[in-house]
C-alpha cells in the first residue's frame, strides 16, 4: 500500500522497515499531536505501552512542520526551513528510540491547521485512521493554552468521527503539553503511570536539540511534572507511583457525534468551580 497525503511536504517514517500496510495495520495506540516532540511529551502512555512488544505497537502522526519553533543560542540564526528539517530529523530519531510502528509527517504549516475551513487535515487523519484502526487514541487536550494543540485536537475529533464505526478507536484521551490537567477533580481525569523505563522518557525527549539548546528545557519540565503529579495526587497517602500523567478522556465525543464540544469541556470546568465553592464554604 502506498499512503497518500494531501501536503507535497508529508512524508512516511517506518523504523524496522516493513512495508506501510503491515506497519499500520499492526498499530494498537496512536497518537496524534501538533509539533515535532508532542507525541513524547503527551503520549508516554501509549509509547510505554507498546515498547519492545510484539502485540502492541505505537504509531505516531506529527500534524505541522514545525518550521516556526522559536529558538535561541545554537538555533537563533536558523531558517525557518532549515528548522522544518532538523526537527523532522529529530522526530524520526525519536520513532526509531521508541520502537514506533510508523510515523506520519503531514508537513502542513500551522495556519492551515487553525482555519477551520482547511479539512485537508482532516482528511490526511481519516486515511490513516482507517489504515490503523487503533484501540487507543490520544491528542492534545481540549483547555490547553497552545490554540495549534487545540486546533489539532478538533481536526483529530472531526477526523474520527467522519470515519466508519469499525475504523474509529475505542479511547480517545486529550493529554498534557501547554498546560496541566491537575485542575480537574479525581474523578474526572484518566491518570497514566509513568513510572517505568525512566531512561527512555529522558532518551525520547532528549533527541530534541534544536528545542532544548534553543532555548526550551521540555526534558527537564515534562520528568518533573511527571513526578510532581505523582507527589501531588494525593495529599493523604504515600507516593503510589513515581511518574504520572494525566489525560481527559474524550471518548463520549467520538461515541456522539452530536455531542458539543465546547460544553463537553466547560463541564470539567464548572465541576471544577463548583468543588472550589464547597471547599471554601466548609471553611466561612
Amino acid at each position: 500500500m502506498t499512503m497518500r497525503f494531501i501536503s507535497d511536504r508529508a512524508e512516511l517514517y517506518i523504523p524496522d522497515g516493513v512495508p506501510a500496510d503491515q506497519a499500520w495495520a499492526r498499530t494498537t495506540h496512536l497518537a496524534i499531536g501538533a509539533h515535532q516532540d508532542d507525541l513524547e511529551i503527551m503520549a508516554i502512555d501509549g509509547i510505554l505501552n507498546c515498547f519492545q512488544r510484539d502485540d502492541k505497537w505505537f504509531s505516531g502522526v506529527v500534524v505541522t512542520d514545525g518550521a516556526g519553533s522559536p529558538r535561541s543560542g545554537l538555533y537563533a540564526d536558523t531558517t525557518d526551513e532549515a528548522m522544518r528539517l532538523i526537527r523532522v530529523k529529530e522526530q524520526k530519531k525519536a520513532a526509531a528510540i521508541g520502537e514506533y510502528s510508523a510515523l506520519a509527517l503531514l508537513g502542513y504549516p500551522s495556519r492551515a491547521v487553525k482555519d477551520p475551513s482547511d479539512l485537508r487535515p482532516v482528511q490526511d487523519l481519516a486515511a490513516l485512521l482507517s489504515a490503523a484502526k487503533p484501540d487507543v487514541a490520544y491528542t492534545h487536550n481540549l483547555a490547553d493554552k497552545h490554540p495549534t494543540h487545540v486546533a489539532v485536537a478538533l481536526k483529530t475529533i472531526a477526523a474520527i468521527r467522519s470515519v466508519p464505526a469499525a475504523d474509529r478507536p475505542g479511547r480517545l484521551y486529550g493529554c498534557e503539553v501547554w498546560r496541566s490537567l491537575d485542575w480537574m477533580l479525581d474523578e474526572d481525569r484518566t491518570v497514566f503511570d509513568c513510572s517505568a523505563r525512566e531512561g527512555l522518557q529522558t532518551a525520547l525527549l532528549g533527541v530534541f536539540d534544536s528545542q532544548i539548546s534553543g532555548g526550551k528545557r521540555y526534558d527537564l519540565a515534562t520528568m518533573a511534572r511527571r513526578r510532581a503529579h505523582a507527589t501531588y495526587a494525593d495529599s493523604h497517602g504515600v507516593d503510589a507511583l513515581t511518574g504520572a500523567a494525566y489525560a481527559m478522556d474524550l471518548t463520549p465525543l467520538i461515541e456522539d457525534p452530536s455531542l458539543d464540544i465546547a460544553g463537553f469541556v466547560a463541564a470539567f470546568i464548572d465541576r471544577f468551580a463548583d468543588d472550589i465553592r464547597r471547599t471554601l464554604a466548609q471553611g466561612m
